[in-house]
């Protein structure tokens, strides 16, 4: 069984991805976390010193990777890796089920307001911009998530509804 969960930066994809797993028994991997390894930098790195382009062609081959190993897992995916290539198809065909986990601009906002210092997409944005900036990106990558086999609202849910959710999907 492979668990995709996609969704904008700071909707829980991780930590909903650790928390289901373990109800699950199974493992958890983290997409970006997987490309850090094997290119041996941080993604904000290896965005610097090679490229977009070239990130985008890496996370899709090492989505392909993991969609192809036998084992059963749940996988959280990067924000933007829904949009590029083939990769949503990829996911689509390859993996058991997938799952937008979505959220309002404004419940991002909330959320990501916290963790500008530890996301180099939005660190160098003032507060205020946040809203506009997430807004835009959404405008851009919700056609791909809404792909998914599922939504779920994300909004003012603790980690263990959504898992809960998730679960009753997959019976």
């Amino acid at each position: 069984m492979k668990i995709v969960l996609l969704g904008y930066m700071g909707s829980g994809k991780s930590t909903i991805g650790k928390a289901l797993a373990q109800y699950l028994q199974c493992d958890f991997m983290d997409l970006d976390a997987y490309i850090e390894t094997e290119q041996g930098m941080a993604i904000a790195e290896l965005f610097k010193a090679k490229g977009e382009i070239f990130f985008r062609r890496e996370e899709s081959r090492a989505l392909k990777a993991v969609l192809a190993q036998n084992d059963s897992l749940v996988l959280a995916l990067g924000g933007g890796t829904p949009c590029y290539g083939t990769n949503m198809d990829d996911i689509l065909e390859h993996a058991t089920t997938s799952v937008y986990l979505d959220m309002s601009i404004p419940a991002l906002v909330e959320r990501l307001t916290h963790e500008k210092a530890q996301r180099p997409l939005i660190a160098h944005l003032a507060d205020e911009e946040l809203g506009e900036f997430i807004g835009k990106h959404l405008f851009e990558r919700r056609p791909f998530y809404r792909k998914a086999a599922h939504i779920i609202n994300c909004d003012d849910k603790s980690v263990a509804a959504i898992v809960n959710e998730i679960r009753n999907l997959l019976q």
